[in-house]
């Protein structure tokens, strides 16, 4: 077979659209109106509460679905990607707004997008494999924590002397204001929870959150409960998205590099993560790197038109597919009622209860968590893996994602790195008769009486360099032949030891032999030196080639 014939192919930079559009008919036109509409249904709760989640208006919840929902479905490399805000960004947004203000996280969300822009120019959309999933599951259950402890203010009706930003202040200050406690507003937050819980069971057609959203406003409104609504705290407007210019500077850029990495590296995920979701459930392949270009737009797109941070939808992206949404249409018709319904009926948004709100958000982060996840990865998992999990898990609730993500990464790294060093070894082996069947063991080849063979087994990187130390620690020899089948990789501190292998034996009058060096190791040592250092005629591509050498090695010695 050629190579050009096992040659993966190279994917496309193509809209998923423009390529569905080709064989696409009117009954399937009508599905995803259908399916475009219900998930706008199941949105507009969901972005409302998203949005008062992140510290934000609640229309901009509805700004986000409408703008980055849309670019998504357009540009996406997913036939049923469904964007908007999740809860993945609330704690991060919540924080960059309470610090930072809104031009803040404008700036920050606008050079979130352009990362995931460049990602998806420069095909990166594989790489995001290589994020472990004991991260992804630590900081998942971090933030489903930190969204349930955000919401035990409104849920219980409590009124806060401070306004904390951190997780644990907001713990602290719930045990310092229970006293302010509304039984009612628990009432009202308890029978949101119940339908919540009990609706799907029965009438799962119709999404549960509009009806405890529909249920509950009518109970405080008819029998004048004291509960706080979204109209008592925010300030409800109906307008449409506008464009909004933030006030860059410099030093402002610099220091939001870290927040807009965060959610770049968070949106590409999670994104790709239901990408990967709705593949299986449609039997589709998804472009990754199309993907990460429309999620980059989107954010821009989001960003400057009043929206926050946007990605792609797990829950959602499954309710379009289970209603019958095919094609990107739906997304972007689930974007133009979203609009819609802004424009027409978002006044009557002031009447929903902050403790069905929060009875929506504990119902999102339990939903979130992946306990599953976590419960299997106690059962299974290395010690190490534990580890990272749970460093994660803790940095996300005690500090924030920034912190979380770069610890558990640089920890994940170095746990890796102990991992490769450890399965790397050297052996010396000297002429030993055994009954080996496999020809090329080294047990079974006729060494010459003064040559070592040492062979390295494993990559050779800078955390394995320590056990290499005694490869010469016999010197009562002419040969040292240094068998590399088994090496696929090497780097500059494996390259550096090598040479300083080289040079001790060339001072001991002692010449070396490599045998069997891999593509990516030759091509180091050669611009290393090494062949200047050895000659090109010490590197063979065989053992048996190599012991031959070595016997012509000692031959000419013992001549002179």
């Amino acid at each position: 077979m050629s190579e050009q014939a096992v040659k993966p192919t190279e994917e496309k930079l193509k809209p998923k659209l423009f390529s569905v559009m080709k064989s696409y008919s009117k009954e399937q036109f009508v599905k995803d109106i259908i399916a475009g509409i219900v998930v706008a249904i199941i949105a507009i709760p969901l972005s409302i509460a998203l949005a008062l989640a992140s510290g934000v208006n609640p229309e901009q919840g509805l700004y986000t679905a409408i703008v980055a929902g849309f670019i998504v479905s357009f540009l996406g490399g997913s036939r049923v990607q469904i964007a908007g805000p999740t809860a993945a960004f609330a704690t991060i947004v919540a924080g960059i707004v309470a610090s930072e203000g809104m031009d803040g996280l404008i700036i920050s969300t606008i050079m979130a997008g352009i990362i995931m822009l460049i990602m998806g120019f420069c095909r990166f959309g594989a790489l995001i494999k290589y994020i472990p999933g004991t991260i992804t599951t630590g900081f998942t259950f971090g933030i489903a924590v930190t969204i349930l402890v955000g919401q035990i203010k409104d849920f219980l009706g409590l009124t806060f002397k401070n306004s904390p930003i951190e997780t644990v202040d907001k713990i602290k200050e719930v045990f310092l204001c229970i006293d302010t406690f509304n039984w009612q507003a628990l009432v009202i937050g308890l029978i949101s929870l119940a339908i919540l819980v009990l609706w799907p069971k029965k009438l799962e057609k119709i999404p549960a959150s509009l009806i405890a959203v529909l249920v509950c406003s009518l109970i405080v409104n008819l029998s004048d409960m004291k509960v706080n609504t979204i109209g008592d705290l925010y300030q409800i407007s109906s307008s449409l998205p506008h464009l909004t210019i933030p006030e860059v500077t410099f030093a402002r850029v610099k220091a939001l590099i870290p927040n807009a990495f965060t959610i770049a590296v968070l949106a590409a995920v999670e994104s790709l993560l239901s990408c990967v979701v709705s593949d299986g459930m449609v039997g589709s392949k998804h472009r990754s790197n199309m993907e990460l270009i429309a999620q980059g737009t989107a954010n821009i797109g989001s960003a400057l038109f009043g929206g926050i941070p946007a990605t792609g939808a797990i829950a959602r992206t499954a309710a379009n597919v289970k209603n019958g949404g095919r094609t990107p249409v739906s997304g972007m018709v689930h974007s133009v009622v979203v609009l819609l319904i802004l424009c027409i009926l978002m006044p009557k948004a002031s009447l929903i209860p902050m403790p069905t709100i929060a009875a929506i958000l504990f119902v999102v982060a339990y939903n979130m968590c992946g306990w599953r996840n976590i419960r299997n990865t106690l059962r299974t998992a290395p010690k190490s893996d534990i580890a990272v999990l749970f460093v994660t898990l803790i940095f996300t609730v005690v500090f924030d994602l920034v912190v979380a993500i770069g610890v558990g990464l640089v920890l994940a790294a170095l746990l890796f790195m102990k991992r490769m060093a450890d399965v790397t070894e050297g052996h010396v082996w000297i002429d030993v008769d055994d009954e080996d069947t496999d020809p090329d063991n080294i047990l079974l080849k006729k060494i010459p009486e003064r040559t070592r063979v040492y062979e390295i087994n494993g990559p050779m990187f800078f955390a394995a360099t320590d056990k290499f130390r005694f490869v010469l620690s016999d010197k009562n020899i002419d040969v040292l032949c240094i068998r590399m089948r088994n090496v696929p990789a090497i780097d500059a501190s494996g390259v550096e030891m090598l040479m300083s292998v080289v040079k001790r034996c060339k001072k001991h009058h002692i010449e070396v032999v490599f045998s069997h060096v891999n593509e990516q190791p030759m091509k180091a040592m050669e611009k290393a030196g090494f062949f200047e250092q050895i000659g090109r005629e010490n590197f063979c591509d065989h053992i048996d080639t190599a012991l031959l050498r070595a016997e012509e090695i000692e031959k000419s010695i013992a001549k002179k």
